[in-house]
């Protein structure tokens, strides 16, 4: 179950989904616009029409452009490679702190791994406006070196509370500056491609989901838990390499301003775009969304521990995250490619589906007493979280148009924040009193059913909405047609006594 911020304005991950994505023309605004959360990089105007920002008439589909898709992949891979394989990280944490004295530990320790996810998703919109007044490499560069700073000072921490801080907000702060701009550069360089680009680069998240877990077991095995962080610092320290390569084909608001001579902020509307809250589609949305996802995040911080408690060292628990992560890649493809014959907002329809299956499997976790019952979980898991994910921008950009997707998003994501970093704290406190994480399971199960509920509403209220629309446009054009005639009437009877009065003569 992939964490909804790793593609959602990629549109599809690159899949036959981008089909569905607005032309990306449309999704310019001021020279260039910037991917706010995460799954669509859109093409800067002036590169796209030759404009003053742009150094050619149209993104030049490779050359340098495949070095950023490489160095954007390695990003993508490594920020949600670390994040999805937290369960992990999860089962040596509360070894190494628990000692088995606290009785709250498993919901201390959930705090580490739920608030590092939660800050990857709060600072979403924040980074959007800082990519589009910094440009995308010093935010990247920026961001990298400051998750190096915050997974390396992890690694020397002798209790769980610095961790909070350290790994929790730092490390995932320098996660969400790094990997906003991989998402905007790659809409300089490519525009014909750009659907194939953001499928490799989402193949670098699958690939390092399904490859790390078994990698961290075996470090945290022979060198223990700190020393891995330390080798995980290797990640990010390429990342922060990896930023140098995103040249920017389109000035900045702040290299626009350095030319002027002084540099100025866009006007306060451009920076915060609040009017997507007054669609009502989209806010029953940015409501729906959230709600389901109080549970989302519940399997990936408590999924191996529960497996540990029940199955002992029987099994290997990390073939799970490997079940996610291959179901996920395909789910994505599948549902993206379904979603292009879906029309308009209907395509919530998808979103319902996958949140009342992503519910029933998490309720299905407790039932399961046998490992082959929990692999099957998560492959169908895994499916239905593809198509949660590869549907969000399209979505987005039915709801509000093409001009304000990327602050819709970006909003979105701001929101979902919450319930992702609340859910496993409050799983692991079920742990801690009940002795077992089969409440917990039933409970994570609940929200995405009811989050579905509400999102059932959204065609409905979409529908009548561009009805009004289209009646408001009609009546437009209506009064429009009846002033023109009226003031046609008006200029021949003004007309008529001259003219009259030339033939006379």
């Amino acid at each position: 179950m992939a964490p909804a911020s790793e593609q959602l304005p990629l549109q599809d991950d690159g899949g036959p989904a981008a089909a569905s994505s607005p032309p990306m023309e449309a999704l310019q605004e001021n020279g260039g616009e910037r991917c706010a959360g995460g799954e669509s990089a859109a093409v800067p105007r002036a590169a796209a029409e030759g404009g003053p920002g742009g150094d050619a008439a149209e993104p030049p589909e490779g050359g340098w452009g495949w070095v950023v898709m490489l160095a954007a992949m390695w990003c993508n891979g490594a920020v949600f490679g670390i994040q999805n394989s937290c369960g992990v990280l999860f089962v040596s944490m509360l070894q190494l702190f628990g000692g088995g004295q606290d009785k709250q530990m498993a919901f201390k320790t959930a705090w580490v791994s739920s608030l590092s996810m939660g800050m990857v998703f709060f600072c979403s919109p924040i980074v959007s406006i800082f990519t589009d007044l910094f440009g995308c490499r010093k935010v990247a560069v920026i961001g990298a070196a400051l998750g190096f700073v915050g997974l390396l000072s992890s690694s020397f921490v002798s209790t769980i509370e610095p961790l909070y801080f350290t790994y929790g907000i730092l490390f995932a702060c320098g996660c969400s500056f790094a990997y906003q701009p991989s998402l905007v550069i790659l809409g300089h360089y490519f525009k014909k491609r750009l659907g194939l680009v953001n499928g490799i680069v989402t193949a670098g998240s699958s690939l390092f989901t399904v490859s790390l877990p078994f990698l961290l077991r075996a470090l945290i095995d022979s060198v223990g838990l700190f020393n891995t962080l330390r080798v995980l610092c290797i990640l990010m320290f390429i990342l922060f390499l990896a930023g140098f390569t995103y040249k920017p084909l389109v000035s900045n608001t702040k290299d626009e301003g350095e030319k002027k001579g002084k540099f100025r902020f866009p006007p306060e509307k451009k920076i915060f775009n609040f009017s997507v809250f007054k669609v009502k589609s989209y806010l029953i949305w940015a409501l729906g969304i959230p709600t389901a996802l109080f549970g989302y995040f519940v399997p990936y911080v408590h999924l191996m521990k529960h497996v540990e408690d029940r199955f002992g060292d029987s099994v290997q628990e990390e073939v799970l995250l490997l079940c996610l992560g291959i179901t996920s890649g395909i789910g994505r493809l599948i549902f993206g490619r379904v979603a292009d014959y879906i029309p308009g907002a209907k395509k919530v329809y998808l979103q319902v589906t996958s949140f009342f299956f992503i519910g029933l499997m998490s309720m299905m976790i407790p039932v399961c007493h046998v490992f082959g019952g929990l692999i099957a979980v998560c492959l169908f898991m895994g499916l239905f979280d593809g198509c949660f994910i590869c549907i969000m921008a399209p979505i987005a950009f039915e709801l509000v148009g093409a001009q304000d997707v990327s602050q819709a998003i970006g909003f979105l994501l701001g929101l979902m924040s919450i319930p992702m970093t609340v859910g496993p704290p409050i799983a692991g406190l079920l742990r801690d009193r009940l002795g077992t994480y089969d409440v917990a399971f039933y409970l994570a199960g609940v929200p995405p059913l009811i989050g579905g509920a509400i999102l059932c509403i959204i065609p409905w209220v979409h529908e009548r909405h561009k009805l009004k629309e289209r009646a408001k446009t009609v009546d437009g054009e209506t009064t429009e047609k009846m002033l023109e005639n009226e003031s046609t009437l008006v200029s021949d009877a003004a007309e008529k006594p001259v003219r009259e009065m030339e033939s006379g003569v």
